[in-house]
């Protein structure tokens, strides 16, 4: 057994296709019309109640028990075109322990998204802030090792 996606039930294949091509960048590498796979393997299904053969008033819209995760080398660029869009926002950008900042919003379907800035992105900040080596990884909670694969531009 492997694991193969995540997928989402969204109302209209449509406007799902639409946003996460046009707001969020993904491209679909899959396309059966009321089932669409992405690069990165998430997948979203219109018709999801009727296909697995359920009542249609037991899909959940919008209900906070997980989320598609994004990472970005632009979080404050990408932030704000996400906002631009009108999505409702589940909290601005925050900052977590481990400098690793994070923006929440909801799709048209209310399935929760998060966009990070990619840990590589948190390492070269505090690099450039002047930390150490050393610094970057007690404050990222990764191995120094990794670090310096960032500095060097060997490791995304």
């Amino acid at each position: 057994m492997k694991y193969c996606s995540a997928l989402y039930a969204v109302r209209s294949i449509e406007a799902a296709k639409a946003f996460y091509q046009q707001v969020l960048g993904q491209n679909i590498v899959l396309d059966h019309g009321t089932n669409v796979t992405f690069e990165g393997g998430f997948a979203l299904q219109e018709g999801f109640a009727g296909l697995v053969g359920f009542p249609e008033d037991n899909v959940r819209w919008k209900p906070w028990n997980g989320e598609l995760y994004f990472e970005t080398e632009d979080l404050v660029a990408d932030a704000a075109r996400i906002r631009e869009s009108g999505v409702e926002l589940v909290h601005d950008v925050k900052e977590y322990p481990w400098g690793q900042r994070v923006f929440r919003f909801f799709d048209p379907d209310g399935n929760l998204i998060e966009l990070g800035e990619s840990m590589r992105s948190v390492g070269l900040r505090y690099l450039a802030q002047g930390m150490s080596d050393e610094e970057v990884a007690q404050r990222t909670q990764h191995p120094v090792e990794l670090v310096r694969l960032w500095k060097s531009g060997q490791c995304s």
